[in-house]
C-alpha cells in the first residue's frame, strides 16, 4: 500500500525535551522532520512539502498508568494512520520510569496492542549522548557532552537520585519486569557485534519472547540494529521503544540503503540578546549552569514556592514577568528558575504543599511539574505581550512541556544544532507573538557549565 505522506517514521516522544531531541537526529540524518505539539491531522502535513517524519510531543512520563491509557492510546492511533515504515515511542535515554510514573512497561503494553505486535524491540542506546548499553546494563556519562565520567545507571550521581525515579537497578530487563508482566529478553553486545544476520537469526530464536532489549555502545551497533529495525519495517509497520539513538540507526540504515538524500545546510544562528532562560530543573548539571550564568553578568529571578497556592498565582505571575521586562528593556539576560540543584529548601516547600492539599508522593512530583510549567508559560505571555524577545531556553523536560503548552505552540521545526540532544528550533504558531520564535529545550543533563552562554550567542557544542 502506497503511503499518502511517505511517512518514514512517526514518533510520540514522552516529555518535550525528549521530543527535541528526536527531531534533530532525524533532520541531521538528512529526515524532513516536523514536531507537533497536538495530535497532527493529515491535512497538517499539507504546510509541510517534502515532510519525511512526524513527531508528537508527549507528557507521558510524567503520568500515571491510567493516565497513560487515556494518552497512548489516542496517540499512537493518530501516528498508525499515517502508515509510517516505523513508529517509535521516544524515552529519556536514562530510561527514567517507575510502575507509578512514566511506566514505559505500560507504554509496550498499549503499543503492542494497537500496532498488533507480538514482540516489541528496545533500544536504550545513545552513544552520541554518552548512554551506553552492555549485556543488559545501562550506563550514562555525567551530562551528555564533554569528559563526564561514564557511571551505571545505578550509581550515577544524578539519576540514582533523581527526585521522582531514582535508577535502582542497572539491568533494564530486571526494571522493567517491575512494570509488567510481559517476557523479557536480550540480543546482547556479542550478538550485534556479529552484524544484522546474527541479530535476525537470533530474533528468530526468541520470537515467543514479547520485548527484546538490545545492547549497543558505538555507532557501528547502532548501524546494525538501524538495517534490522528498517528490514522489519518492510513487513508492517514496527513499533519500537528507546532512546534517540532509534533515529539515529534509523537514519544510518536509510542512508546505507539510498532510501535518503538530503543533506541540510544551517546557518549559523548568530548572538540573540538579552536571552530568557526558563528553568523547572533541579538536575546539578542545570545548576551548575544556573550558577555559571549568574557568575557571568545574567540576572536570576527565583520563582517562590508560593505559587503553589492558587490564591498568590496571579500576582506571583505579574510580578515575576514585570521583573523580567525590566530586565529584558535594559538588554539583561535572564533567567528564571524554580530551584538551583536538588538542596534548594523551595523543593521542600513545594512538596510540603502539595501534601497538604491532600496529594500523596506518587501525585507530588506531576503535579509539581503541571502547576510551575503552567505558571511558567504564563509568565512569558505576559513578557512576550511587553516586550521583545528571540529567543528563550528551556531547561527541564517535564515543566517545559505544560510550558510550551500554555504558549500555543503548534509545531516546531528544527534550526540549528547547538548541543548534542538539544537544537534550536522555530515555533509555528498562529498567535504572532510566538510564531517564530527560537527555542532551545535542554533536558536536565544536557550540556557544559556554559551552556547558556553558548546558546545565547548561538554557538555549537562539541
Amino acid at each position: 500500500m502506497k503511503r499518502e505522506h511517505e511517512i518514514l517514521l512517526a514518533y510520540y516522544g514522552d516529555d518535550f525535551t525528549g521530543s527535541t531531541d528526536a527531531l534533530e537526529f532525524l533532520t541531521l540524518a538528512g529526515i524532513k522532520t516536523v514536531l507537533f505539539l497536538r495530535s497532527p491531522l493529515h491535512k497538517d502535513l499539507a504546510l509541510f512539502p517534502g515532510v519525511q517524519a512526524i513527531g508528537l510531543a508527549g507528557k507521558s512520563r510524567s503520568m500515571s498508568p491510567i493516565e497513560m491509557e487515556g494518552e497512548l492510546y489516542p496517540a499512537f492511533e493518530t501516528l498508525r494512520d499515517f502508515n509510517p515504515e516505523q513508529v517509535h515511542y521516544k524515552v529519556c535515554s536514562t530510561f527514567d520510569s517507575a510502575l507509578h510514573v512514566g511506566n514505559i512497561g505500560k507504554a509496550i503494553e498499549i503499543g503492542s496492542e494497537v500496532f498488533n505486535q507480538k514482540t516489541t524491540f528496545v533500544s536504550p542506546a545513545a552513544p552520541h549522548l554518552g548512554r551506553y548499553c552492555a549485556f543488559g546494563n545501562l550506563f550514562a556519562r555525567m551530562g551528555t557532552i564533554g569528559n563526564g565520567e561514564i557511571h551505571r545507571i545505578d550509581r550515577h550521581p544524578s539519576m540514582s537520585k533523581h527526585p521522582v525515579t531514582p535508577a535502582h537497578e542497572a539491568d533494564l530487563r530486571l526494571h522493567l519486569a517491575q512494570q509488567t508482566s510481559k517476557s523479557i529478553d536480550l540480543i546482547n553486545i556479542t550478538t550485534i557485534e556479529a552484524g544484522s544476520e546474527a541479530v535476525l537469526d537470533e530474533i528468530q530464536t526468541k520470537k515467543k519472547k514479547e520485548i527484546l532489549f538490545f545492547d549497543g555502545i558505538n555507532k557501528d551497533h547502532l548501524k546494525t540494529i538501524g538495517a534490522v529495525f528498517q528490514q522489519k519495517g518492510k513487513e508492517k509497520t514496527l513499533f519500537t521503544v528507546g532512546s534517540s539513538g532509534i533515529e539515529m540507526a534509523l537514519g544510518l540504515a536509510w542512508k546505507e540503503k539510498n532510501t535518503i538524500n538530503s543533506k541540510f545546510e544551517f546557518e549559523p544562528p548568530g548572538e540573540a540578546a538579552p536571552l530568557l532562560v526558563i528553568s523547572g530543573s533541579c538536575s546539578p548539571v542545570t545548576a551548575n549552569q544556573i550558577e555559571y550564568a549568574l557568575e557571568n553578568g545574567f540576572k536570576g529571578i527565583a520563582l517562590e514556592s508560593k505559587v503553589m497556592h492558587h490564591d498568590h498565582q496571579e500576582q506571583s505571575i505579574a510580578n515575576v514577568a514585570r521583573e523580567i521586562i525590566g530586565n529584558i528593556k535594559e538588554g539583561e539576560n535572564t533567567v528564571l528558575h524554580t530551584s538551583i540543584g536538588t538542596n534548594d529548601k523551595r523543593i521542600a516547600e513545594t512538596e510540603d504543599y502539595l501534601k497538604h492539599s491532600g496529594l500523596n508522593h506518587k501525585e507530588i512530583q506531576k503535579q509539581s511539574s503541571k502547576i510551575y510549567g503552567r505558571v511558567l508559560g504564563q509568565i512569558i505571555k505576559d513578557v512576550l505581550k511587553s516586550t521583545k524577545v528571540q529567543r528563550i531556553l528551556f531547561a527541564g523536560g517535564d515543566t517545559s512541556s505544560y510550558a510550551a503548552s500554555e504558549l500555543g505552540i503548534f509545531a516546531l521545526e528544527m534550526l540549528a544544532p547547538l548541543a548534542p540532544g538539544a537544537p534550536l528550533c522555530k515555533a509555528i504558531s498562529e498567535d504572532e507573538l510566538v510564531n517564530g520564535l527560537e527555542l532551545n529545550f535542554k533536558g536536565g543533563q544536557v550540556g557544559t557549565p556554559d551552556y547558556f552562554i553558548k546558546v545565547l550567542k548561538g554557538e555549537k557544542l562539541i
